[in-house]
């Protein structure tokens, strides 16, 4: 299963590093596979998230997932956003911004770090909002019950974590983002582009989480109707909406990637301004996530270790703050991966010691019955 799972991901891994030393000789082998790991610890909470929702899907639409979903974040997200950003900060058509990439990379850095604020600002709003919606939801399951419980009554206020979340915005606007950090230190009020960049990042998540909730829910009552049918003896046929419903988590994972990718494309200047590298490196370890998740999702591994979910959500809450922040503020990007590690780590034991607690009733029943028995 493992190697079955993570078998192009082991081929890209070769393919990528080949290319690295091809590109630039050792030095580059050992920048891409820099970026390579530091492209899955930041992304390893995306992988348990994503896996909650692939699980929803069937064979065909996890297929799809690893491979259309695959280019479109390796070529997508870690080559062409970072150009199209450049493009759209600087004024600048497609072909200029690639060439600028390509020939001046200082320059190319600097209009990217100066264009971080307003990535920050969309990717921590849409992250901000996976969170509150999770926080706010009444599930069977809680892991964190003193803090969890009410937050779920308070959950039943409508549009309560959209009003929350255009508060950070309004305070974050008002606050880091009159002081945003820019290329060479020095700052700038960007306090009108954090607040658009905010707010599209909002409508986003709206229109994409909406869609895909709306088709999600319309696929579960079709097969409710499904299963009432069959047993009357008459058939009818989900497909389309299946389809359809797929569609959209499958378009909700990739805008959820690509507003993970934000801290991974920035964080990966800290290592190198060669596009072609870190294309490269980050490529290789979205890769990886991507496997992962697919292999999270054939092992049942969230369904036996039940508060994965909930320290990956809570990591997610903490890297949309983390977002928010930066545009002041730099933070390392070590920072960041430990504080997903460690909140995923956290809630892995907490769901061990779960499972170990449940053990002992069930060993003790089936003892009981051993001895009752004659």
């Amino acid at each position: 299963m493992l190697l079955k799972t993570f078998r192009w991901a082991f081929a890209v891994t070769a393919l990528g590093l080949a290319a690295g030393v091809l590109y630039g000789g050792w030095t580059a082998l050992g920048i891409v596979a820099i970026l390579a790991v530091l492209e899955v610890s930041l992304s390893f909470d995306n992988a348990v998230v994503n896996a909650g929702i692939l699980k929803k899907m069937n064979a065909f639409w996890q297929k799809i997932f690893l491979t259309v979903g695959v280019l479109i974040a390796v070529f997508g997200m870690r080559l062409v956003f970072p150009v199209v950003i450049v493009a759209v900060t600087a004024k600048l058509n497609p072909y200029d911004a690639v060439h600028l990439a390509l020939t001046d990379k200082d320059r190319y850095q600097q209009l990217v770090t100066d264009a971080h604020p307003a990535i920050a600002a969309f990717g921590g709003m849409f992250l901000l909002m996976i969170f509150l919606d999770f926080l706010f939801e009444e599930r069977d399951i809680q892991w964190l019950q003193w803090l969890e419980r009410p937050l779920a009554k308070l959950g039943k206020v409508d549009m309560l974590a959209v009003c929350i979340a255009l508060i950070v915005l309004l305070i974050t606007s008002f606050t880091f983002a009159t002081h945003a950090h820019q290329h060479g230190g020095v700052h700038a009020d960007k306090a009108q582009t954090v607040l658009i960049s905010g707010v599209a990042g909002l409508i986003t998540y709206l229109i994409v989480g909406g869609l895909s909730g709306h088709f999600e829910n319309r696929l579960e009552e079709d097969e409710e109707r499904e299963q009432e049918a069959t047993r009357s003896g008459k058939s009818r046929s989900a497909v389309v909406l299946a389809g359809q419903a797929a569609f959209f988590m499958f378009l909700y994972l990739e805008v959820l990637d690509a507003s993970f990718s934000f801290d991974g494309v920035i964080g990966a200047f800290a290592i190198t301004n060669d596009i072609v590298l870190m294309a490269l490196g980050l490529g290789i370890g979205a890769m990886y996530v991507r496997s992962l998740t697919v292999y999270l999702v054939r092992q049942g591994t969230l369904d036996d270790y039940v508060y994965l979910e909930h320290g990956a959500h809570y990591a997610i809450g903490a890297l949309a703050v983390i977002l928010m922040v930066t545009i002041q503020y730099e933070i390392n990007e070590v920072i960041t991966g430990l504080v997903g590690v460690v909140l995923i780590a956290w809630s892995f034991w907490s769901s061990v010691r779960r499972n170990r607690a449940l053990a002992v009733p069930q060993a003790e029943a089936v003892t009981a019955d051993s001895v009752s028995v004659p």
